[in-house]
């Protein structure tokens, strides 16, 4: 089997691997730590909206929960030739606070999100496919506007955080991946999307999220990644 370094080798641009493991726990607990006060206090501000909000009003402050479908890769880059997408998930909190009656929220969420690519390479006559698994915690700040009763267009800025990062040579066998660290830590980009709520709670969504920053160190890689799933709004 080819190593890492010979499989990532585009156009004389190798994306040389290292061994060293990464503590996933300590990372998430790191993660976490930093956001929950922000997030208490946008829960907290919430139920004093929705206190003040008439019954009318469709955008109501509250929180919820939500997850879907990632179709992930990253952009071409220095790179010959972009990758594959690989498919995976993403499931996380949402809350929304009213500026406006009927019109005008901000929604800041937290997003665990499995993300990556694919690649495929033969060896020894046989067709493999290598999978790059990037999960971060994605925390999106997004103004959401109404354009009518329970249809809504958002964008903003979303921060990404790694939380693990390894790659499987033979993404159809058991072997969990090597653990690698090639990737950058810190991920800024512009989430947008569409949401429909439905009466009861429930909401459709679909976003696109493209970060500003390169992903692979020295590569002008970005990551790109389109999304769609289901949620429930308290």
């Amino acid at each position: 089997m080819p190593n890492v370094a010979e499989l990532l080798c585009w156009h004389n641009k190798c994306t040389y691997l290292s061994t060293n493991k990464n503590n996933l726990i300590m990372k998430l607990l790191k993660i976490i730590s930093t956001n929950v006060l922000l997030i208490a206090g946008m829960l907290s501000f919430s139920t004093h909206k929705v206190q003040a909000q008439s019954d009318g009003s469709f955008n109501k402050a509250g929180f919820g929960v939500k997850g879907g479908l990632n179709y992930a890769t990253i952009t071409k880059g220095d790179f010959d030739e972009g990758p594959d997408a690989r498919t995976s998930f993403y499931v996380g909190a949402t809350a929304e606070i009213p500026l406006i009656d009927d019109s005008f929220s901000i929604q800041p969420e937290v997003i665990y999100s499995r993300q990556g690519f694919e690649r495929n390479y033969s060896f020894l006559g046989s067709d493999y496919t290598a999978e790059y698994q990037l999960d971060y915690i994605n925390v999106p700040v997004l103004a959401k506007l109404y354009i009518v009763k329970g249809f809504s267009v958002e964008a903003g800025p979303q921060f990404g955080f790694k939380i693990n990062e390894k790659i499987d040579l033979d993404a159809g066998d058991d072997d969990e991946g090597n653990d690698l660290d090639e990737v950058n830590d810190f991920d800024m980009g512009l989430a947008a999307g569409i949401t429909f709520q439905f009466d009861g709670g429930l909401f459709i969504n679909g976003r696109y999220n493209h970060s500003f920053n390169e992903v692979i160190k020295d590569s002008d890689a970005k990551n790109s990644v389109i999304q769609f799933g289901l949620g429930y709004k308290f």
